[in-house]
C-alpha cells in the first residue's frame, strides 16, 4: 500500500520511537492521522534478545500504537554510517510515503547511533526534495518530496525542548507499547545480562521524564521535541 503519511517516525533501533515519542504517535493516530515508523536497524547488537525477537516485539508494539505501516531498513546496528547508500535508502522511504512531518532521533545522546541517525535522517529529508537525485520503487522513478518539518525527539540525555506535546491521555498506552519489548526492559523472569535499560529504575526514569515535561505545560505527562527551524503559527490562542 502506498499513501501519504501525516507523520513518519524514524528510529535507529526498534523501541527508540516507543521510548521517546510513542505518546505523541498514539495521540495523532487517535486524531485520525496516518502515522508510520521506519526502524533503521534490527537492533541486533543489543546485549539482550535477538533481531528475531525484536522483530516480534516491534510487531506487537505496532498493533498497540495503531500505526499504518512499519518497515525496517536493516542497516548494520552500531556500524551504519552516513553514506550515499544509506542516504538513498532513507530518501526512498521518504518519497514512498511522502510524510508531512518527520520525527527522528535526538541530535545527540548516550548511544552514538542516535545522534548519527539524527543527522542521517535530517540530511535525507532535505535531499529527498532534490529532483536530480534519482530513486526508484521497483522500476518506477520516484517523485521528489521534502517533508514540511523535521522534529527530533529527546532520548536518554536531557535536551531543552523547543515544544512539548501533552500525552496525558495516551501515556498508559505508551508504557504498554514500551513493555512489548520484554527482551530489553524490566522483566523479572529474564536470565539475560543486566543492562542500563533493563532495570525497574529505568522504567521509572521514563515516567519521571514524562511527568517533568508535562509539568512545564500544566499537563500530567509530556514528550519533548527540538526543531530545525522556527515554528510559525496563525493564532496565539492555540498555544497552551
Amino acid at each position: 500500500m502506498k499513501f501519504n503519511l501525516d507523520i513518519l517516525a524514524f528510529g535507529a533501533h526498534p523501541d527508540d520511537v516507543e521510548l521517546a515519542a510513542s505518546g505523541t504517535v498514539i495521540k495523532h493516530v487517535k486524531q485520525g492521522k496516518k502515522v508510520g515508523i521506519i526502524d533503521l536497524t534490527k537492533g541486533e547488537m543489543g546485549t539482550r534478545g535477538s533481531a528475531e525477537i525484536r522483530y516480534e516485539e516491534a510487531k506487537l508494539s505496532s498493533e498497540i500504537l495503531g500505526i499504518s505501516v512499519r518497515e525496517n531498513l536493516e542497516l548494520d546496528d552500531a556500524f551504519f554510517e552516513i553514506s550515499n547508500e544509506n542516504l538513498l535508502k532513507v530518501i526512498n522511504q521518504i518519497r514512498k510515503y511522502k510524510p508531512n512531518i518527520v520525527l527522528c532521533n535526538a541530535i545527540s545522546d548516550r548511544h552514538p547511533d542516535h545522534g548519527r541517525a539524527s543527522e542521517l535522517i535530517s540530511r535525507a529529508c532535505f535531499m529527498s526534495g532534490l529532483e536530480k537525485i534519482k530513486t526508484f520503487d521497483g522500476e518506477k522513478e520516484q517523485i521528489a518530496h521534502r517533508p514540511y518539518a523535521v522534529y527530533h525527539y529527546i532520548q536518554d540525555r536531557w535536551i531543552d525542548p523547543d515544544f512539548i506535546v501533552d500525552i496525558s491521555e495516551t501515556y498508559d498506552l505508551k508504557i504498554k507499547a514500551i513493555k512489548s519489548y520484554k527482551s530489553q526492559f524490566f522483566n523479572p523472569e529474564s536470565n539475560e545480562p543486566d543492562t542500563p535499560i533493563s532495570s525497574h529504575h529505568f522504567l521509572k526514569s521514563i515516567e519521571s521524564r514524562a511527568i517533568g515535561l508535562g509539568r512545564y505545560i500544566n499537563a500530567d505527562y509530556g514528550e519533548g521535541f527540538t526543531t530545525e527551524r522556527f515554528i510559525g503559527i496563525n493564532d496565539l490562542t492555540t498555544l497552551l
